[in-house]
């Protein structure tokens, strides 16, 4: 199964959900007059004009780029716009930079996401709802595995966490000395409880294989280590593979992959879900409120992508 399925998957872009607009904030001096003077800047502050009407993005093709193209289309504000599709890893690059020098930039981005636990941000109204409304990750399986597997089948059935966790994974896989599987295996040395809750009853195995489909980014390295190592916990020798969204919902409709707890619903993958919702077993939810779209610096005077000025 691992080799067929290696064969049949690439490694590629997947999530969709939102963008973050960071700008101009106000110097960190006491003086009331700078501070107000600052503060006048940041208001005044054409966010199209300082980023040259361009929206950094992630990978071309992901699900978040497709969603932004439409927010181009949408949007008459955004007339004048364009997207600049790279990575995952440069995107967060250039915001970084641009939050340290108090520069203004526009971002695709997503919650959960360790962003959001390391940089005060604030959602931006959608009110042409492009980019949906709070929505989740949930947990598929193969069909036949809960007869096959039965202690993996009520483990995945029973992993359910919050944004929070999920941040919080990420956030310590940043440090460099920190690998996902060891911030998954901290997390859940600090959640033993919740933990506890998903393997009650469950008897061990002695290796038997599973596979686990997972799309490449940091949200589900985080989930997606901490399934694994709850599963090894108990006997299971567990195989994760990174893919494509398309790929992976096939992957587990013809069973070349056994189980997911990476696809984002109703909407980011609502489309892969309604072509192969009936041939794979769906255990819902495991993970509540995921949100998708634009998001500023609390700094920022600016409440909604309609604020953002168009070209010209």
């Amino acid at each position: 199964m691992q080799n067929k399925f290696w064969k049949k998957l690439t490694v590629a872009t997947g999530l969709s959900l939102s963008l973050i607009v960071a700008g101009c904030g106000t110097d960190d001096g006491n003086e009331e007059n700078d501070t107000a003077n600052n503060n006048e800047e940041t208001e005044s502050v054409n966010v199209g004009e300082a980023t040259e009407y361009t929206i950094t993005g992630i990978e071309p093709g992901a699900g978040i780029s497709v969603a932004t193209e439409k927010a181009l289309e949408e949007y008459e504000n955004l007339a004048g716009w364009n997207a600049e599709f790279s990575s995952t890893a440069a995107m967060a690059t250039e915001l970084g930079k641009a939050i340290d020098n108090e520069e203004p930039i526009v971002v695709t981005g997503w919650i959960p996401h360790w962003k959001f636990a390391q940089y005060d941000l604030k959602f931006l109204e959608d009110p042409e709802g492009v980019y949906g409304e709070t929505e989740g990750m949930s947990t598929l399986v193969r069909q036949g595995l809960e007869e096959e597997m039965p202690g993996a089948y009520t483990i995945l059935d029973r992993f359910n966490w919050g944004p929070e966790d999920m941040q919080s994974v990420m956030l310590d896989a940043l440090d460099d000395s920190v690998e996902f599987d060891q911030a998954a295996q901290d997390w859940i040395d600090n959640n033993s409880d919740k933990v506890a809750e998903w393997t009650e009853g469950v008897e061990d195995v002695d290796g038997q294989s599973i596979e686990l489909a997972l799309t490449p980014w940091d949200s589900e390295r985080a989930s997606g280590n901490v399934v694994k190592l709850v599963l090894e916990s108990k006997g299971y020798d567990v195989t994760m593979t990174p893919v494509d969204p398309a790929p992976l919902f096939e992957a587990i409709a013809t069973g070349d992959a056994d189980a997911t707890v990476a696809p984002w619903l109703p909407l980011t993958h609502g489309d892969f879900y309604e072509e192969y919702k009936d041939e794979v077993d769906d255990l819902g939810q495991n993970l509540d409120g995921a949100k998708i779209g634009v998001v500023v610096p609390e700094y920022m005077d600016i409440d909604s992508i309609e604020d953002l000025e168009p070209a010209g």
